[in-house]
């Protein structure tokens, strides 16, 4: 049970995370003016709720990992269990990353309209969520690239995922008054998300070799949860696809079939993200051999 606890919770802090992040995305550099503080506002309570359980998560795997590290659920509340943890390559780097979930809540509070330093905390704390697991297998010069590269594939994840509730905010913006700034704000995710997809199957290929190398990954389960994930961010990627060269041209404001069409599909897309990062969450804490 404390195992499966442990993988909630990592589902609960990255989803948190990576929906916070999208959210300061568009309203600190892909909304224009004109919609940053209608986008801003419409999003701060998911904000808000979101860097409470990051912040939450965060502290509560710290201690879990007491427990996983120990004897189970009583090392959990044990303060010299935290000791332990704190001593660990783990312990170090998440010790930083509660401080960075702490002082990003804090500012969400205080200065919510900082979206701009919203985007920065998270995006710390993308880095480093990059430091531990698997990607802190390796030391020294290919620590450092595997370390890289999963910030990376990190980062082009929350912005791919991320930003998909503010499309949906503005796929609904379009056929209002604030049409023109919408369309501009989708447009330009849709111009940036083409990297974010590419870096996401890019460092995720990578991520692969550094981790297991060349070699048939439905030999374990590992691998198997592996195959299982691709075959769900390439679902994704088909329905990015549609959406764009298929839907999006024919948008305007006499078809509403294409927009129903675009809205259900991106739902979708969504929920798929929603199960490739439980999946990842989950074979994150196996062995990969």
């Amino acid at each position: 049970m404390l195992e499966i606890a442990f993988v909630g919770l990592r589902f609960v802090h990255f989803a948190a995370l990576m929906l916070s992040f999208g959210c300061a995305l568009f309203s600190a550099w892909l909304a224009p003016r004109s919609l940053e503080h209608l986008i801003t506002r419409r999003f701060l309570p998911l904000q808000r709720g979101c860097l409470w359980l990051s912040a939450l998560s965060a502290i509560l795997m710290f201690a879990f990992q007491g427990g996983l590290m120990g004897e189970g659920w009583g090392d959990v509340w044990q303060p010299s269990t935290w000791l332990a943890v704190a001593a660990t390559g783990f312990g170090t780097i998440w010790a930083w990353q509660i401080i960075f979930a702490l002082l990003t809540l804090i500012s969400l509070f205080l200065q919510p309209q900082q979206q701009r330093r919203i985007f920065v905390l998270l995006a710390i704390q993308f880095l480093l969520a990059a430091g531990v697991g698997h990607a802190a297998m390796r030391e020294g010069a290919m620590g450092v690239l595997q370390r890289g590269n999963h910030a990376l594939h990190l980062l082009c994840a929350a912005m791919w995922i991320g930003g998909l509730l503010p499309v949906l905010f503005c796929m609904r913006l379009a056929h209002g008054q604030s049409r023109p700034a919408a369309i501009s704000a989708m447009l330009r995710f849709s111009h940036y998300g083409h990297f974010a997809v590419a870096g996401v199957l890019a460092t995720g290929v990578v991520n692969t070799l550094l981790i297991e190398g060349v070699a048939r990954p439905w030999q374990n389960d590992w691998g198997r949860m592996l195959l299982l994930k691709c075959a769900l961010v390439a679902l994704m990627v088909v329905i990015a696809l549609v959406n764009r060269y298929v839907l999006v041209p024919r948008l305007n404001r006499h078809h509403d079939a294409a927009r129903q069409r675009f809205i259900a599909l991106t739902w979708a897309e969504l929920g798929l993200g929603a199960l490739v990062l439980a999946a990842v969450s989950l074979f994150a804490t196996w062995e990969p051999f």
